[in-house]
């Protein structure tokens, strides 16, 4: 059985207070870093290939069902307004479609054939980079999928849950953070979850940062589309070029976006 699918630590559940359930999950959740931070070489290796192909023009795409399909695509969908990335460039994918971000898909998962449809739509091709994630790893719509890239020359990522993972076999750079068994037995949206969204976290965060869309520490290319952004950004630039508040607006409305504004007062 897979590590994924083993019984919970924890039995009548039902019978425990709502205390004990949330220290017990918190005890469970405590787990996922350490198990996140074993992987870290192979994150590292595949943060760099990721580099190097964005680089070079290339895309990032990742690709799953259910939860870990809704987590790539929160991932990929934070990257513009974030890091001002252009859309399109880190791409998410879920077995059935948009439509099943809100709601699941009957057997979407079970078609191995499916994603390379959904990913040719996008036009990959052998510049780009693709991430399948999959607690268990072995989700036929995922596997087909960095099958099929990888036979077209794709480089090929996974985030799994599992060692040795039918997955993992199948591509270039497997990640497999092991968290062991879930709370309530094989709820992989749990700690298998939160350990796919701290691996994605490192690689966009780290990706991003690579590529020269962070200064200092501050989010610079940040998309500026509500009240509270525009005030950080106007922060931003008070802290780097050590002006008042005044002139930072001045700057910002000016140049509309932070690093515009920055770099126009050190080029000066």
């Amino acid at each position: 059985m897979s590590t994924t699918e083993s019984s919970s630590h924890y039995n009548n559940l039902e019978q425990m207070s709502v205390q004990d359930l949330l220290q017990n999950i918190n005890r469970e959740d405590k787990s996922v870093p350490l198990a996140v931070e074993k992987a870290l070489p192979q994150i590292e290796a595949l943060v760099n290939v990721i580099v190097e192909k964005m680089n070079q023009g290339g895309r990032l795409f990742y690709i799953g069902a259910g939860t870990s399909g809704r987590l790539g695509i929160l991932d990929a969908s934070e990257i513009p307004p974030t890091y001002g990335m252009p859309h399109g460039k880190v791409v998410g994918l879920i077995a059935g479609g948009d439509g099943a971000i809100r709601k699941a898909v009957e057997y979407a998962e079970d078609n191995a054939q499916q994603a390379w449809k959904d990913l040719e739509e996008h036009l990959i091709n052998r510049n780009d980079v693709l991430v399948g994630i999959a607690a268990s790893g072995r989700t036929p719509y995922v596997i087909g999928g960095v099958k099929e890239a990888k036979a077209n020359g794709v480089v090929t990522a996974c985030i799994t849950c599992n060692n040795g993972s039918e997955l993992s076999k199948h591509v270039d750079y497997p990640i497999e953070v092991v968290v062991g068994p879930e709370f309530v037995t094989g709820s992989t949206r749990m700690k298998a979850g939160t350990a796919q969204k701290l691996v994605l976290n490192m690689i966009s965060t780290a990706v991003m940062i690579k590529l020269g869309r962070v200064k200092g520490n501050k989010m610079v290319d940040m998309m500026l589309t509500n009240d509270k952004l525009v005030d950080r950004g106007v922060r931003m630039i008070m802290d780097e070029l050590k002006t008042d508040q005044a002139t930072a607006e001045k700057l910002l409305k000016e140049h509309g976006a932070v690093r515009k504004a920055i770099e126009s007062q050190k080029h000066a």
